[in-house]
């Protein structure tokens, strides 16, 4: 059923086509290739290569409106040093499907389309659904409702649950339909946010609010979890410098093993930016986040609905964890950027975060370590992207596991637009 519907998505939006004419359309054709080799599966290196194929195609519905149409496949192989262990994945996938409408100060959005919370943190990506915009003196106000149970389960990165986190690592089943169901499509969840955003009041302020729920439409009994947030945002340019900060108030009410209980958790976020006075752009940026943990039965962890990875070498699940990130980007020139990032992780308790570098109870320390990357990017030519990029994970600079041993990786891309 979640198949066919899928395929509902993305042909609805070509019915419009025979209510408008096209004045304008235009295809595309976009392939990235990723290389890279690391040492987080085992002892060795672990080397995975991953290539993307990416059609899109626009048309304008005469001076207000437009369809966007893009889809892909992934084609990929990961081995690690045990030559039985290589591993081929191919992975189709619905991409932004969208069409939109503006006029007369209103707008709307229907089908595959990105959202984002005003943090961040809660829901961000791509979700189906239908999002109503009103853009006025007093600000833009939009209000959508969206559903993830259509979406590629590795992209949508809904693991709310212990239930949803199991079923993310399977991998994708083409053999029998239920089981592709079942290893293919995220968690059933329905998305619902009221939005706000003012770009300058006063001519200083930035202002971002929203109001946001998710329901849990698993129908998993034995373990379930609705939650509501508050959430704002507020960014203030001055001379050379950008202030932002931001937080948000969660309330969820939780089912587990017939157990219920409600949770109320926050979230912060801030931001300082300095465009350096160089010959050339450069910006120095120091970044906090913070998702709260489980403190004695007080408060809970902050469980967004779509997780974000943080950390190039860690990639860590925020939930329950602090992160104090210094990041130094340099654009040269037009075709050439390059930048620096130091970031130190931080658990806010000692049972929320269950990864790497923690292994067992015994970990008692807050401070996973720090993390290094640098990453130099060119584009010779406007159609064609080269990026590497390489770092290392250290945990003897916390106190939580500093036996453990550092984690690495080096990659490489290619970008390439063919249309």
């Amino acid at each position: 059923m979640r198949c066919k519907l899928s395929f509902f998505i993305f042909l609805l939006p070509l019915m419009f086509l025979q209510l408008f004419s096209l004045d304008a359309a235009d295809f595309g054709l976009v392939t990235s290739q990723y290389a890279g080799i690391d040492n987080k599966k085992n002892k060795d290196a672990n080397f995975e290569y991953e290539a993307n194929i990416l059609p899109r195609l626009s048309f304008l519905l005469g001076n207000s409106g437009d369809l966007f149409l893009s889809a892909g496949i992934t084609l990929g192989m990961s081995a690690d040093n045990q030559p039985s262990a290589n591993k081929f994945y191919w992975i189709p996938e619905l991409l932004r499907t969208e069409f939109s409408w503006r006029q007369n100060g209103m707008g709307i959005r229907l089908g595959r389309i990105n959202y984002a919370d005003p943090l961040g943190f809660i829901a961000t990506g791509l979700f189906d659904g239908i999002q109503f915009s009103y853009y006025s003196t007093a600000g833009i106000f939009s209000a959508g409702a969206w559903y993830t149970g259509l979406l590629y389960r590795k992209n949508a990165y809904i693991t709310m649950t212990e239930t949803d986190q199991a079923a993310y690592g399977a991998s994708v089943d083409y053999n029998d339909f239920n089981h592709f169901s079942d290893t293919y499509f995220a968690s059933r969840r329905l998305l619902a946010s009221l939005d706000w955003e003012h770009p300058s009041i006063a001519q200083l302020l930035n202002l971002k609010a929203a109001v946001t729920a998710q329901f849990d439409l698993t129908g998993n009994k034995e373990d379930t979890y609705h939650s509501q947030y508050i959430t704002i945002k507020a960014s203030v340019p001055v001379n050379s410098f950008t202030f932002e900060l931001g937080g948000s108030l969660e309330i969820a009410e939780m089912d587990v093993a017939e157990v219920k209980d409600t949770n109320i958790a926050f979230a912060g976020d801030m931001g300082i930016y300095w465009m350096l006075p160089t010959g050339f752009d450069s910006l120095l940026a120091l970044t906090g986040h913070f998702l709260g943990g489980n403190t004695a039965g007080i408060m809970g962890a902050f469980v967004p609905l779509s997780n974000r990875f943080y950390g190039d070498i860690l990639k860590a699940k925020l939930s329950g964890l602090s992160l104090l990130g210094l990041n130094y980007t340099m654009r040269f020139t037009s075709a050439l950027v390059t930048g620096l990032s130091v970031s130190h992780f931080i658990r806010n308790d000692l049972v929320t975060y269950k990864a790497y570098p923690v292994k067992n109870k015994d970990n008692g320390g807050r401070f996973l370590g720090t993390e290094f990357f640098a990453r130099l990017v060119w584009g010779p030519f406007s159609d064609l992207q080269l990026s590497c990029g390489g770092g290392v994970f250290l945990p003897v600079m916390g106190n939580a596991a500093p036996d453990e041993k550092p984690q690495w990786s080096v990659e490489l891309s290619v970008i390439l637009a063919l249309y």
